[in-house]
Protein backbone atom coordinates (compact mmCIF):
# COMPACT_ATOMS: atom_id res chain seq x y z
CA UNK A 1 0.00 0.00 0.00
CA UNK A 2 1.12 3.67 -1.04
CA UNK A 3 1.72 5.25 2.43
CA UNK A 4 2.25 8.95 2.98
CA UNK A 5 5.42 10.60 1.97
CA UNK A 6 5.81 8.21 -1.20
CA UNK A 7 6.14 9.65 -4.63
CA UNK A 8 2.89 9.12 -5.44
CA UNK A 9 0.75 11.26 -3.34
CA UNK A 10 -2.28 10.94 -1.15
CA UNK A 11 -5.39 13.42 -1.02
CA UNK A 12 -8.21 13.52 1.40
CA UNK A 13 -10.99 16.02 -0.44
CA UNK A 14 -14.62 16.76 0.80
CA UNK A 15 -17.44 16.03 -1.80
CA UNK A 16 -20.40 18.14 -2.21
CA UNK A 17 -22.02 17.70 1.40
CA UNK A 18 -25.24 15.36 1.57
CA UNK A 19 -27.82 16.67 3.74
CA UNK A 20 -25.71 18.42 6.44
CA UNK A 21 -28.26 16.60 9.44
CA UNK A 22 -25.90 13.17 8.13
CA UNK A 23 -22.52 14.46 7.75
CA UNK A 24 -20.12 15.13 4.49
CA UNK A 25 -18.93 12.02 2.14
CA UNK A 26 -15.03 12.11 1.49
CA UNK A 27 -12.79 10.36 -0.77
CA UNK A 28 -9.54 9.25 -0.60
CA UNK A 29 -7.26 9.27 -3.39
CA UNK A 30 -3.86 8.13 -4.35
CA UNK A 31 -2.22 9.15 -7.14
CA UNK A 32 -5.45 10.73 -8.99
CA UNK A 33 -7.38 7.53 -8.36
CA UNK A 34 -10.22 6.57 -5.45
CA UNK A 35 -8.87 4.04 -3.17
CA UNK A 36 -11.91 4.43 -0.80
CA UNK A 37 -14.69 6.79 0.44
CA UNK A 38 -17.06 7.49 3.24
CA UNK A 39 -19.03 9.37 5.24
CA UNK A 40 -17.76 11.65 8.08
CA UNK A 41 -20.29 12.38 10.89
CA UNK A 42 -21.77 16.01 11.19
CA UNK A 43 -19.43 18.02 13.47
CA UNK A 44 -18.39 21.28 14.21
CA UNK A 45 -15.45 21.62 12.97
CA UNK A 46 -13.66 23.53 9.99
CA UNK A 47 -13.58 21.67 6.56
CA UNK A 48 -9.34 21.63 6.99
CA UNK A 49 -9.72 20.03 10.32
CA UNK A 50 -12.13 17.53 9.05
CA UNK A 51 -9.63 16.80 5.77
CA UNK A 52 -6.13 17.07 8.35
CA UNK A 53 -8.31 14.39 10.41
CA UNK A 54 -9.06 11.79 7.64
CA UNK A 55 -5.56 12.34 6.09
CA UNK A 56 -3.68 11.13 9.69
CA UNK A 57 -5.96 8.49 10.24
CA UNK A 58 -6.52 6.87 6.47
CA UNK A 59 -5.08 3.82 7.37
CA UNK A 60 -7.27 3.06 10.72
CA UNK A 61 -10.30 4.63 9.64
CA UNK A 62 -10.50 2.27 6.71
CA UNK A 63 -9.46 -0.59 8.13
CA UNK A 64 -11.41 -4.05 9.06
CA UNK A 65 -12.45 -4.75 12.13
CA UNK A 66 -14.81 -8.00 13.82
CA UNK A 67 -17.98 -7.97 16.18
CA UNK A 68 -18.06 -10.24 19.30
CA UNK A 69 -19.34 -10.68 22.06
CA UNK A 70 -18.27 -10.12 25.82
CA UNK A 71 -17.72 -13.46 27.67
CA UNK A 72 -16.67 -11.68 31.17
CA UNK A 73 -13.57 -11.11 32.62
CA UNK A 74 -10.16 -12.87 33.88
CA UNK A 75 -6.56 -13.02 34.19
CA UNK A 76 -3.74 -14.58 32.49
CA UNK A 77 -0.28 -14.85 33.37
CA UNK A 78 3.21 -13.88 31.72
CA UNK A 79 5.83 -16.62 31.91
CA UNK A 80 7.51 -14.19 34.86
CA UNK A 81 4.14 -14.44 36.89
CA UNK A 82 3.04 -11.26 36.16
CA UNK A 83 -1.40 -11.49 36.47
CA UNK A 84 -2.85 -9.28 33.66
CA UNK A 85 -6.44 -8.87 33.71
CA UNK A 86 -8.14 -9.15 30.26
CA UNK A 87 -11.32 -9.32 29.36
CA UNK A 88 -12.70 -12.69 27.06
CA UNK A 89 -14.52 -11.76 23.60
CA UNK A 90 -16.23 -14.48 21.69
CA UNK A 91 -16.38 -13.88 17.62
CA UNK A 92 -18.21 -16.07 16.24
CA UNK A 93 -17.30 -15.97 12.11
CA UNK A 94 -18.07 -12.58 10.86
CA UNK A 95 -19.89 -13.35 7.38
CA UNK A 96 -19.48 -10.87 4.62
CA UNK A 97 -22.87 -10.19 3.16
CA UNK A 98 -22.56 -7.54 0.99
CA UNK A 99 -19.12 -5.40 -1.03
CA UNK A 100 -19.91 -1.79 -1.25
CA UNK A 101 -17.99 -0.28 -3.82
CA UNK A 102 -17.45 3.64 -5.23
CA UNK A 103 -19.41 2.77 -8.38
CA UNK A 104 -22.43 0.87 -6.75
CA UNK A 105 -22.83 2.94 -3.56
CA UNK A 106 -20.30 5.83 -3.83
CA UNK A 107 -18.11 4.71 -1.02
CA UNK A 108 -15.87 1.50 -0.52
CA UNK A 109 -16.92 -0.65 2.21
CA UNK A 110 -17.61 -4.63 3.48
CA UNK A 111 -21.40 -5.25 5.07
CA UNK A 112 -21.17 -7.94 7.35
CA UNK A 113 -23.21 -10.24 9.49
CA UNK A 114 -22.38 -11.29 13.32
CA UNK A 115 -23.49 -13.69 15.83
CA UNK A 116 -26.09 -16.59 15.44
CA UNK A 117 -29.98 -16.56 15.09
CA UNK A 118 -32.84 -19.04 14.00
CA UNK A 119 -33.60 -18.33 10.71
CA UNK A 120 -37.40 -18.61 12.18
CA UNK A 121 -36.44 -15.35 13.80
CA UNK A 122 -35.26 -13.25 10.85
CA UNK A 123 -38.08 -10.98 8.28
CA UNK A 124 -37.98 -11.79 4.54
CA UNK A 125 -35.85 -9.26 3.49
CA UNK A 126 -33.37 -10.31 5.54
CA UNK A 127 -33.32 -13.93 4.60
CA UNK A 128 -33.45 -12.83 1.04
CA UNK A 129 -30.36 -11.14 1.45
CA UNK A 130 -28.28 -13.99 3.42
CA UNK A 131 -29.37 -15.97 0.63
CA UNK A 132 -27.88 -13.90 -2.06
CA UNK A 133 -24.46 -14.77 -0.74
CA UNK A 134 -25.08 -18.11 0.95
CA UNK A 135 -24.57 -16.98 4.82
CA UNK A 136 -26.06 -18.10 7.96
CA UNK A 137 -28.54 -15.43 9.47
CA UNK A 138 -26.60 -13.18 11.93
CA UNK A 139 -28.00 -11.70 15.22
CA UNK A 140 -27.45 -8.20 13.26
CA UNK A 141 -25.41 -6.84 10.42
CA UNK A 142 -22.58 -3.95 10.83
CA UNK A 143 -20.57 -1.93 7.81
CA UNK A 144 -16.89 -1.29 7.95
CA UNK A 145 -15.78 1.25 5.57
CA UNK A 146 -12.37 -0.20 4.08
CA UNK A 147 -10.02 0.86 1.13
CA UNK A 148 -10.08 -1.02 -1.91
CA UNK A 149 -7.05 -2.96 -1.06
CA UNK A 150 -8.71 -4.55 1.49
CA UNK A 151 -12.13 -5.34 -0.61
CA UNK A 152 -9.63 -7.49 -2.98
CA UNK A 153 -9.22 -10.09 -0.17
CA UNK A 154 -13.06 -10.61 0.10
CA UNK A 155 -16.34 -12.03 -1.87
CA UNK A 156 -19.46 -11.79 -0.55
CA UNK A 157 -20.19 -15.16 1.51
CA UNK A 158 -16.34 -15.43 3.20
CA UNK A 159 -16.15 -15.59 6.76
CA UNK A 160 -13.58 -12.85 8.68
CA UNK A 161 -12.25 -14.14 11.65
CA UNK A 162 -10.24 -13.64 14.85
CA UNK A 163 -7.06 -13.83 12.54
CA UNK A 164 -7.12 -10.50 11.48
CA UNK A 165 -5.64 -9.22 14.63
CA UNK A 166 -2.58 -10.46 16.22
CA UNK A 167 -1.58 -10.62 19.94
CA UNK A 168 0.76 -7.04 20.82
CA UNK A 169 -1.52 -4.83 18.59
CA UNK A 170 -3.78 -1.87 20.31
CA UNK A 171 -7.30 -1.95 19.21
CA UNK A 172 -10.53 0.65 19.84
CA UNK A 173 -13.70 -1.46 21.60
CA UNK A 174 -17.13 -0.35 21.33
CA UNK A 175 -19.81 -0.94 23.31
CA UNK A 176 -23.12 -0.30 25.04
CA UNK A 177 -22.38 1.16 28.48
CA UNK A 178 -24.25 -0.96 31.28
CA UNK A 179 -27.20 1.33 32.16
CA UNK A 180 -27.67 2.73 35.46
CA UNK A 181 -30.91 4.12 35.83
CA UNK A 182 -32.06 7.19 37.04
CA UNK A 183 -29.06 8.55 38.69
CA UNK A 184 -27.98 12.19 40.36
CA UNK A 185 -26.23 14.67 39.31
CA UNK A 186 -23.34 13.63 41.44
CA UNK A 187 -23.07 10.28 40.26
CA UNK A 188 -23.73 11.09 37.06
CA UNK A 189 -21.65 14.27 36.51
CA UNK A 190 -18.77 13.82 39.40
CA UNK A 191 -20.48 16.82 40.80
CA UNK A 192 -18.68 17.52 44.25
CA UNK A 193 -21.53 17.31 47.35
CA UNK A 194 -22.07 19.76 49.63
CA UNK A 195 -20.73 20.06 53.19
CA UNK A 196 -21.96 17.44 55.50
CA UNK A 197 -22.91 20.24 58.79
CA UNK A 198 -21.27 23.75 59.23
CA UNK A 199 -24.68 25.34 58.85
CA UNK A 200 -25.56 23.30 55.96
CA UNK A 201 -28.85 21.12 57.13
CA UNK A 202 -30.81 20.25 54.09
CA UNK A 203 -28.58 20.77 51.08
CA UNK A 204 -26.26 17.47 50.73
CA UNK A 205 -26.27 16.09 47.81
CA UNK A 206 -27.95 18.30 45.20
CA UNK A 207 -26.41 20.15 42.13
CA UNK A 208 -27.44 23.56 43.19
CA UNK A 209 -28.35 26.38 41.15
CA UNK A 210 -29.29 25.58 37.29
CA UNK A 211 -29.60 29.15 36.20
CA UNK A 212 -30.74 32.24 36.72
CA UNK A 213 -33.21 34.97 37.28
CA UNK A 214 -36.28 36.38 35.36
CA UNK A 215 -33.21 37.11 32.64
CA UNK A 216 -32.90 34.78 30.46
CA UNK A 217 -35.45 33.17 32.45
CA UNK A 218 -34.78 29.41 31.14
CA UNK A 219 -32.44 27.20 31.62
CA UNK A 220 -29.95 26.86 29.15
CA UNK A 221 -29.81 23.58 27.09
CA UNK A 222 -27.08 20.93 27.66
CA UNK A 223 -27.28 21.96 31.67
CA UNK A 224 -26.12 18.89 33.47
CA UNK A 225 -28.62 17.94 35.59
CA UNK A 226 -30.19 14.36 37.51
CA UNK A 227 -31.24 12.00 34.12
CA UNK A 228 -30.30 8.36 32.97
CA UNK A 229 -26.88 7.13 33.43
CA UNK A 230 -25.19 5.07 31.33
CA UNK A 231 -26.86 2.66 28.26
CA UNK A 232 -24.55 5.23 25.41
CA UNK A 233 -22.71 3.96 22.89
CA UNK A 234 -18.71 3.85 24.50
CA UNK A 235 -15.38 3.21 23.21
CA UNK A 236 -12.15 2.47 24.86
CA UNK A 237 -9.32 3.34 22.84
CA UNK A 238 -6.04 1.69 23.01
CA UNK A 239 -6.77 -1.30 24.41
CA UNK A 240 -3.84 -4.61 24.02
CA UNK A 241 -4.72 -7.94 22.13
CA UNK A 242 -2.88 -10.36 24.55
CA UNK A 243 -3.67 -13.63 22.91
CA UNK A 244 -5.60 -14.88 19.42
CA UNK A 245 -7.39 -17.73 20.20
CA UNK A 246 -8.35 -19.07 16.61
CA UNK A 247 -9.26 -22.36 17.37
CA UNK A 248 -11.90 -21.67 19.92
CA UNK A 249 -12.94 -18.42 18.23
CA UNK A 250 -11.43 -16.15 21.07
CA UNK A 251 -9.76 -12.65 21.43
CA UNK A 252 -8.41 -11.36 24.76
CA UNK A 253 -7.91 -7.93 25.52
CA UNK A 254 -6.07 -5.89 28.32
CA UNK A 255 -8.45 -4.52 30.60
CA UNK A 256 -12.41 -3.34 31.00
CA UNK A 257 -14.25 -2.77 28.04
CA UNK A 258 -17.78 -1.35 27.62
CA UNK A 259 -20.88 -3.22 28.58
CA UNK A 260 -22.52 -6.07 30.26
CA UNK A 261 -21.61 -9.62 29.56
CA UNK A 262 -23.10 -11.08 26.44
CA UNK A 263 -22.88 -7.16 25.26
CA UNK A 264 -21.93 -6.66 21.45
CA UNK A 265 -18.92 -4.68 20.79
CA UNK A 266 -16.99 -3.76 17.66
CA UNK A 267 -13.05 -4.29 17.86
CA UNK A 268 -10.96 -2.63 15.08
CA UNK A 269 -7.33 -1.34 15.09
CA UNK A 270 -6.36 1.73 17.28
CA UNK A 271 -6.90 5.04 15.30
CA UNK A 272 -4.77 7.08 17.73
CA UNK A 273 -2.56 4.04 18.48
CA UNK A 274 0.39 5.32 21.57
CA UNK A 275 3.03 2.31 21.98
CA UNK A 276 3.90 1.42 25.50
CA UNK A 277 7.07 1.50 26.82
CA UNK A 278 6.94 -2.43 26.97
CA UNK A 279 6.25 -2.05 22.77
CA UNK A 280 9.00 -0.01 22.43
CA UNK A 281 7.70 3.32 22.79
CA UNK A 282 7.59 6.41 24.91
CA UNK A 283 4.90 5.78 26.98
Amino acid sequence: MVMPGDNVSITVELIAPIAMEEGLRFAIREGGRTVGAGVVAKIIASRSIVIGFLTKYKDTIMSLGLIGRKVGMTRVFTEDGASIPVTVLEVVPNRVTQIKTVASDGYTGLQVAYGTRRASRINKALTGHYAKTGSSAGAGIHEFPVANEVLANYIAGTNITVDIFQAGQLVDVTGTSMGKGFAGAIKRHHFKSNRASHGNSKSHNVPGSIGMAQDPGRVFPGKRMPGHLGATKVTTQNLEVVRVDAERNLLLIKGAIPGSKGGDVVVRSAIKAKATKAQGGSK
